[in-house]
């Protein structure tokens, strides 16, 4: 066994355990720092397979932005776990074939048929001028265009979802459209109006 295996058995070992950890800790905090853990050594596999960019991706991105807004969120949201638990061991069955299932078919995706070392060895190293944020921008916008084209829909759909969602007006707010106040004119907001001139009376007169 050569050295690049054990790192990568090792690598692979803690990112099962990490994986276990997120599903399986009571603590939310506790779950969120296992799947930081997760995120890292699956940068580390990453690098294992010459893809840096990637793996700083994947640290900058999820481990530096995503993972610290959800410790934010679950640190300081007052999650009543109690009640969150309430039916859990109703919905055990359907998740027990949810999780048979998706484990079957990645035995069956990640089988030596298509995934094994015979089809997939260990890759070729590569020389020092090699770019591979330069090759991963070419597969995505000639082989994978289409592929990626469509990722970016759906992706916008969800973000548009999400906003129509979670979007609440308060009636007891008040609130002003913008495109009315575009179309106001002149006339809607000013007034003219005529008055007869008052003098002020001066002082003695008037009195008797």
């Amino acid at each position: 066994m050569t050295y690049t295996t054990a790192i990568f058995y090792f690598f692979a070992a803690i990112l099962v355990f990490a994986g276990l950890r997120v599903i399986t800790a009571r603590n939310p905090v506790h779950a969120a720092l296992f799947l930081v853990l997760a995120f890292f050594t699956a940068a580390g596999l990453w690098m294992l397979l010459e893809a840096e960019f990637l793996a700083i991706t994947l640290v900058l991105v999820y481990v530096g932005a995503v993972m610290v807004l959800f410790l934010f969120v679950v640190m300081m949201l007052d999650i009543n776990l109690d009640k969150l638990r309430e039916g859990f061991w109703d919905y055990l069955p359907l998740a027990g074939f949810v999780s048979v299932l998706l484990m079957v078919e990645m035995a069956l995706i990640l089988g030596s048929r298509h995934f094994g070392l015979e089809v997939m060895g260990t890759p070729v190293p590569h020389p020092a001028d090699y770019s591979n944020t330069k090759e991963l921008g070419r597969l995505l916008y000639t082989d994978y265009v289409y592929a990626f084209e469509l990722a970016a829909v759906i992706l916008l759909v969800a973000i548009v979802a999400a906003i129509a969602l979670t979007l609440r007006r308060r009636k007891d707010s008040k609130y002003i459209d913008p495109a009315a106040q575009v179309r106001v004119k002149r006339n809607d907001r000013l007034r003219i109006i005529k008055m007869q001139a008052v003098k002020k009376p001066q002082a003695g007169e008037g009195e008797a």
